[in-house]
């Protein structure tokens, strides 16, 4: 970064006016400048990609509060694309910054929406995180942090009611698997797609799970293994389609527990099961 910024010069590269850069500073504290040996502030490029950010939300119509909050006190140069996003989580992550992660998570809800978050940042993160934990450069109580700021947010999402166009669909986790982020997103995606979705979550007994589809008269039920062994007495249903999916599933073991996979993307998962339940 290049530091040695005035405000006047700060004024100039982003098109703000001194006294709002000044207000900002003050009331939001946006700004991180450091000082000369006189006491003079000065700016460097982090301070212009921050307040170049502000300007893209408010021409999207948030107020200045909210992109301020939206911003929030993260102190590096504030990202946009997905991918640099996605950079920013993993190296707040490697910083041991978990309320960072949070935030960004945060921001990439605003900007990217639900639907590009889950796809391109949230799943790319946590198959980096379980990478991480599985190499052993991830501790079990750090893997544990950033799930649950992934967990707390995915769970206001799936708290909206709404969908039941498509019919309904039972999520479950398989016996033994607590591994359950992943199958939140699906849920979250399939409700945005119009399916009623009953999610049952970590840990449940697969004839449990079958019984109360056939009892609500769901289309399918949807079982994801982060880990293939936990497919131990899954297999087909009578009277409901049973979908497979998830880092511990494949094809091959569909076909072995004559059931269908649903794997890929999670726009490919929700498409999948709109066909399977066709």
């Amino acid at each position: 970064m290049t530091a040695g910024l005035n405000i006047a010069a700060l004024s100039r590269r982003t098109g703000v006016a001194p006294d709002t850069l000044r207000k900002w500073e003050q009331r939001y504290h946006i700004l991180r400048p450091s000082r000369t040996a006189g006491g003079q502030r000065r700016y460097d490029e982090r301070d212009v990609a921050r307040v170049e950010w502000l300007c893209e939300r408010l021409s999207e119509g948030y107020r200045i509060s909210e992109a301020a909050t939206l911003l929030g006190s993260i102190d590096v140069a504030p990202t946009r694309a997905p991918r640099d996003q996605l950079a920013s989580m993993l190296a707040a992550v490697g910083a041991g910054d978990v309320a960072g992660v949070g935030q960004l998570i945060d921001q990439a809800f605003a900007l990217q929406g639900v639907d590009v978050t889950l796809d391109e940042i949230l799943r790319p993160l946590l198959d980096e995180i379980g990478d991480r934990w599985a190499a052993g450069d991830l501790t079990v109580a750090e893997e544990h942090l950033v799930s649950e700021a992934v967990r707390s947010r995915l769970g206001h999402l799936l708290a909206d009611a709404g969908g039941g166009v498509r019919g309904s669909a039972v999520l479950a986790c398989a016996p033994g698997e607590e591994h359950e982020l992943g199958l939140m997103m699906l849920a979250i995606a399939l409700r945005r797609d119009g399916w009623r979705v009953v999610y049952l979550g970590a840990d449940t007994p697969f004839g449990d799970a079958v019984d109360l589809a056939e009892r609500v008269d769901a289309r399918l039920v949807a079982i994801s293994l982060a880990d293939e062994s936990r497919a131990d007495g899954l297999g087909r249903a009578d009277r409901v389609e049973v979908v497979i999916g998830g880092r511990g599933a494949s094809q091959a073991m569909a076909k072995r527990l004559g059931v269908r996979y649903a794997g890929g993307q999670l726009a490919d998962c929700v498409a999948a099961l709109r066909e399977f339940a066709a």
